[in-house]
This record gives C-alpha cells, sequence and structure tokens, in this order.
C-alpha cells in the first residue's frame, strides 16, 4: 500500500508539471504556450471599465514589441463573454493583443481579482510574481517584469 501512494504522488507531480506546457486557447481560435524564461502578463478588462479602455493603447503597444521586450501580453475578459460575443467586443475595443477563451487564475493558484483593472505578472518559473491593480502603462509592466525590462534595453 505504501508503495502504490508513493507511485500515485509521482504521477500527480508529472501530471502538474505537464500542465505547464499545455496550451492556453485564444479567442481567435489559435493557442499560446508558455515560453520557458519569459513574463507574462494577463490583463483583466471589461467592456464597461473606463480604466480599462484607457490602458488598451498601452498592452497594444507592449504585444507589438514583444520580440524586444520578452513580455507576453494576455488579456482575459472578467465579464466571461465567450465566443463571437467576445471576438466582436475585442474589435470594438480595439484590443490587439491574444484575449484567452477560459480564465487561467485556478491555473496559476491567484484570487479573481476585486478591482478592474487587474494585470497578474506571471514569473518565467509560471508562478505568480506580482498582482498589479489599477491602469498600467508600458514602464510600470515593464518594471514588473524586470527580465523582460532587461532585454527591451539590451535591443
Amino acid at each position: 500500500m505504501h508503495f502504490r501512494r508513493r507511485h500515485l504522488g509521482c504521477i500527480a507531480l508529472l501530471v502538474l508539471a505537464a500542465c505547464a506546457d499545455v496550451p492556453f486557447r485564444l479567442a481567435d481560435g489559435s493557442t499560446a504556450v508558455l515560453s520557458p524564461g519569459k513574463y507574462v502578463a494577463i490583463n483583466y478588462w471589461a467592456e464597461w471599465c473606463v480604466p480599462c479602455r484607457q490602458e488598451i493603447p498601452e498592452l497594444n503597444a507592449l504585444h507589438h514589441e514583444q520580440e524586444a521586450t520578452g513580455l507576453l501580453i494576455l488579456g482575459v475578459n472578467y465579464d466571461g463573454i465567450s465566443g463571437e460575443s467576445l471576438v466582436a467586443l475585442i474589435e470594438e475595443m480595439g484590443i490587439e493583443f491574444p484575449v484567452l477563451v477560459s480564465d487561467p487564475f485556478q491555473r496559476f493558484g491567484y484570487d479573481l481579482p476585486d478591482v478592474l483593472p487587474t494585470t497578474v505578472i506571471i514569473g518565467p518559473d509560471h508562478k505568480v510574481h506580482e498582482i498589479l491593480v489599477g491602469p498600467q502603462t508600458q514602464e510600470s509592466l515593464l518594471h514588473a517584469a524586470p527580465e523582460s525590462a532587461r532585454i527591451r534595453t539590451r535591443a
């Protein structure tokens, strides 16, 4: 019996490790996989959130500079809108960065945000590095992901 428990524990660890490589489904029908050694910013937004709308250009700019900064920007619609309605809303709001189909909060082990906008910084180890509440700028996001900022200054 003790032998079985030990092996079940090993199997559970292997399953958890494999989950890190499971791709995220995106609203546009594609997928995203977290790259080892890179930071990810998961931004929570909603249509009715004025500060969310104000920070979208900053997030779009960072998304377009991803190769230079090494920071992956992913969005999550706070209201849980999905399907064609989500795609239409993304277009209407001018969001150019990838938006996740489902909320990854359980996957990374953090609580759902109470305030919008909220941006969760996931470190290269795929663990929560920092949680930023309120609208962010390119500078504040790069400051929260230090290796990403270093990549950018070398470019």
